[in-house]
């Protein structure tokens, strides 16, 4: 099962041209650089508070990972890129940069892009001069954003005919389960997940996100909801444990998840809880799709069991934000003081529960060779 982009949809991307996503009706991307800047949008903030925040030293990049004021695997990568152009304003050298980059894929281990982004940005930089290094490195930080953002939109178009097909047989509104958050928040427009969704939307098919709260961030109840009632597409915000059921009863048509690293044998690394998504979604007949971009295909990891999977803070999970009276961010503790917790932050789906890895390329199966006849 492998599907190409036809040569109608790429005369679509072209026709389409850019069309950035939209916060209170303005268009916005994640990232950008401006006045020696960068530009972010602070996600640790949303959905109560919209704030831009800038990014004046590499450090303030590590941080912004860290925290996860950036997150998604495409934009925590872009992010990197951009940390290096920081580096290179503060201090142009070559052994500050080289730390800056070893420091920036440390900060979140288990996302391939960011290694990703680091080491395309440094080969590039590799023998430049000091006179040249600036430009070159913002240029290229600005290639893999402008990249990325292509890539998302043919994700969507090629999941968009999945959408389209269940469309046409069912005559009614598509249901959608996803879970986290995969949307334009986690790139720098589109989305991954997100993209076939907006794109189906767009062309007026009637689409139904069932959106997993996804504790311990809530991520999909804080992103994904957000960005999906900012473009007016119905959504219903549900308990983590919850699409099981909707499954079993039929009012789910489809899942779409995001991943932060698939190994070149399908293997699906993505936001813990994706695993047992795609068991139900196996025990159910229901079709279970992973979109990606090739930046998070992992080529050199054969083993799952080697994959570094980020164990994160367990407050996380003890705590929860939420907005007061008042229209103050507070955060409150949930368990008991005694109690400990384990927060791991993502999980493994075989490739055998996948039915179809969404690319910009096209659809391949969740193989090495499905993936090998689209890349190789």
């Amino acid at each position: 099962m492998v599907q190409f982009l036809d040569t109608e949809s790429k005369k679509k991307i072209k026709k389409n041209g850019k069309k950035k996503m939209k916060i209170e009706g303005k268009s916005y991307k994640t990232i950008w650089f401006e006045d020696n800047l960068v530009k972010i949008i602070d996600q640790t903030k949303l959905p109560h508070q919209f704030i831009i925040k800038d990014l004046k030293t590499v450090k303030d990049a590590i941080n912004a990972i860290k925290t996860m004021e950036v997150r998604g695997a495409p934009l925590i990568g872009a992010t990197a890129a951009y940390g290096l152009v920081l580096s290179i304003i503060e201090k142009n050298d070559l052994s500050f940069l080289k730390r800056s980059s070893e420091d920036l894929i440390a900060s979140r281990p288990t996302a391939i892009n960011l290694k990703w982004a680091v080491d395309r940005m440094m080969k590039k930089l590799s023998g430049v001069n000091d006179k040249d290094i600036l430009k070159i490195a913002l240029d290229e930080a600005k290639a893999i954003t402008e990249e990325d953002e292509k890539f998302c939109k043919n994700i969507g178009l090629n999941g968009l005919k999945i959408i389209e097909d269940i469309a046409n047989k069912k005559k009614d509104t598509v249901n959608i389960l996803t879970h986290c958050n995969a949307g334009w928040l986690a790139t720098i427009d589109w989305g991954t997940a997100t993209s076939p969704i907006y794109h189906a939307h767009q062309k007026g098919i009637k689409v139904h996100v069932w959106v997993d709260e996804t504790r311990p961030r809530n991520q999909g109840a804080n992103l994904t909801s957000y960005e999906l009632n900012e473009e007016q597409i119905p959504n219903t915000i549900i308990a983590d444990n919850t699409g099981g059921i909707l499954m079993q009863r039929g009012e789910v048509d489809m899942c779409i998840v995001g991943t932060d690293r698939t190994l070149s044998n399908g293997d699906v690394c993505n936001k813990i809880g994706t695993y047992l998504k795609a068991l139900a979604a196996h025990d159910n007949n229901v079709p279970f799709y992973v979109a990606l971009p090739s930046s998070t295909i992992d080529w050199d990891i054969k083993d799952a069991k080697d994959i570094p999977i980020e164990e994160r803070n367990s407050e996380e999970l003890s705590h929860v934000e939420g907005i007061d009276e008042n229209n103050e961010i507070k955060k409150v503790l949930i368990y008991p003081t005694k109690s400990k917790a384990m927060n791991l932050a993502f999980d493994v789906t075989p490739a055998k529960y996948v039915t179809g890895l969404i690319t910009e390329r096209g659809i391949s199966e969740a193989s090495f060779d499905g993936l090998k006849k689209l890349f190789k």
